[in-house]
């Protein structure tokens, strides 16, 4: 089991929110333990703020057993497809397409994506498959 985990989780566990920083450390033991755990590059653009330094992110992205994944040119076809069915719809210019890539990336690259934000990714990548550890 392949799993991508979105940027809410990694914030949660590196600067140990109150409210889900345990239970994002405990989702990503789990889903460690049933296999890889990846993040793409966007994830890792929104989580490098937590660090000082590109050595220390590393360190975090080795100890906790995260490999970095770069989005693949299929995945981004994806993201952007989803954005354009999302204007399409209606949607304003105000949700940043950095959500569609994370969501095209686990769809194309990984079997599920540990977050938090059901809502956006069910609504718009309905065949991603969601493990959302304030849920469990």
């Amino acid at each position: 089991m392949i799993s991508a985990v979105d940027s809410n989780i990694l914030l949660d566990f590196f600067n140990r929110d109150p409210e889900f920083g345990i239970s994002a450390r405990d989702a990503l033991r789990a889903c460690a333990a049933e296999g890889r755990l990846l993040a793409c590059d966007v994830v890792c653009a929104e989580i490098a703020g937590c660090f000082p330094s590109l050595g220390l992110l590393h360190q975090a992205m080795d100890e906790t057993g995260i490999e970095f994944s770069a989005l693949t040119l299929e995945s981004t076809y994806e993201a952007g497809a989803a954005w354009r069915a999302y204007r399409a719809r209606g949607g304003s210019r105000s949700r940043v397409i950095a959500g569609f890539l994370i969501g095209a990336h686990a769809l194309c690259q990984a079997d599920r994506l540990l977050t938090r934000d059901r809502g956006f990714y069910r609504s718009h990548f309905r065949r991603l498959r969601l493990f959302d550890p304030s849920r469990t």
